[in-house]
């Protein structure tokens, strides 16, 4: 365990070392929670277009995935497992480059990748192929939030990787849901 947490720490310095001016502004702006409340809008106003009545089961099974990700990685795993944030950690102080900002004092999981992959992966599991594109760009989108939280000095590789599998695995369970759902109502559908 002590040889894989060495290894997150090293990874860490090296990813959170590729500082400068210009990606500073965009892994702010990336990481801020808020600038995505335009495309969540669009999303759902494209959803609630495109799918009607089914759009609400949809809509409805992206948000307990992305809430309980939220939930499990806040309020479960960092009360339990109180690993420092790079941030926070003593040992590491003089070499973390914060950008802006620290955040609370726990960071395995990451809310920030947990949620993000949640919302992904559900629409990446349920949509159909002929929305491959939109499906990539979501993947890359988590990945460049995930990313963001390391170059910010706010998590360790792991706490990201934690994040992401956490965020995965509620999509998987919520797509699951979503089918079961139209499989007994089939009525959503039409």
């Amino acid at each position: 365990m002590e040889t894989l947490e060495q290894l997150d720490k090293e990874i860490f310095l090296y990813l959170n070392d590729m500082q400068s001016p210009f990606w500073d502004a965009v892994m702010i702006f990336v990481s801020n929670k808020y600038v995505w409340i335009p495309f969540y809008l669009g999303l759902i106003g494209y959803l609630v277009w495109r799918y009607r009545r089914q759009s609400m089961a949809m809509l409805g099974m992206a948000i307990a995935a992305v809430g309980l990700a939220d939930f499990v990685a806040s309020g479960i795993f960092k009360p339990y497992f109180l690993r420092l944030r790079p941030c926070h950690d003593p040992s590491l102080a003089e070499f973390v480059n914060i950008v802006e900002g620290c955040g609370g004092q726990f960071g395995f999981m990451s809310s920030h990748a947990s949620t993000s992959f949640a919302l992904a992966v559900f629409f990446n599991l349920i949509l159909p192929d002929r929305y491959f594109i939109f499906k990539i760009v979501l993947v890359v989108w988590a990945v460049v939030v995930s990313y963001s939280r390391i170059y910010l000095g706010v998590h360790y590789p792991g706490d990201i990787i934690g994040g992401a599998l956490l965020g995965s695995f509620l999509a998987y369970l919520s797509s699951l849901g979503y089918t079961i759902l139209l499989n007994k109502y089939p009525r959503l559908v039409r």
